[in-house]
């Protein structure tokens, strides 16, 4: 008698147990489509028009070919480089990289923060995250050969010669840099191949002679 009185009851409990848990998982799947479907707030429409419409409306009353209006690469100014000489012979410098503020940085109530003049070094406060590797265009071989995966390649001219960038770069298949003037004397480089890299709080130039940067037994 006892089991018999028993097994109702159990099979009442077990009841309820699914009932309870088809009824969490239907309130799951309402609550995900409900999300998914359900709009919550105001909304208005968007009043500002497609960006890439835009862009293709304008692009379609551009002249197909627009080569013609900046004429050869070889007379883009972009792609002159500041020049370097040759490194007659193997030379390592160091130099700290001084910053010399060119205005006052106040904070808004117009505390002063930092005064105009104020000169700091700012691999105090940073790491370069790679080397820089400048060559002329004649060495790019040389420094493709020696550059790692994250250092930055920069032509500089040689006389009157800065290569073309974007051809060799395409030609490479990695990107290569143009060595602007302002950077040539922010680091102040005087001859190349020249490698530029951080060693603690200064930058260590290394400079490659003729017999350093030997490719395939030839001399550059």
């Amino acid at each position: 008698m006892g089991n018999s009185r028993k097994a109702p009851a159990r099979r009442r409990t077990w009841l309820l147990v699914a009932f309870a848990s088809g009824a969490i998982a239907s309130g799951a799947a309402a609550a995900v489509i409900a999300t998914r479907n359900s709009t919550v707030g105001r909304t208005w429409a968007i009043a500002e028009p497609d960006a890439l419409a835009e862009i293709d409306a304008k692009v379609a009353t551009l002249p197909s070919d627009m080569s013609k209006n900046f004429g050869p690469r070889s007379r883009w100014s972009a792609l002159k480089a500041a020049a370097l000489p040759p490194a007659p012979a193997d030379r390592v410098r160091k130099m700290v990289p001084f910053y010399t503020l060119e205005f006052d940085i106040k904070l808004p109530d117009g505390r002063m923060v930092y005064p105009k003049g104020f000169t700091f070094n700012p691999l105090t406060y940073v790491k370069l995250p790679q080397r820089l590797v400048i060559v002329h265009p004649r060495d790019l071989d040389w420094a493709l050969r020696v550059a790692g995966p994250s250092d930055f390649i920069l032509l500089t001219a040689l006389g009157s010669d800065s290569g073309d960038a974007i051809a060799l770069g395409e030609r490479s298949g990695r990107a290569i840099y143009i060595l602007e003037e302002r950077v040539k004397q922010r680091l102040g480089l005087r001859a190349a191949p020249v490698i530029v890299a951080q060693s603690g709080t200064q930058l260590v130039l290394t400079e490659f002679g003729p017999k350093s940067r030997v490719l395939d037994g030839e001399p550059r």
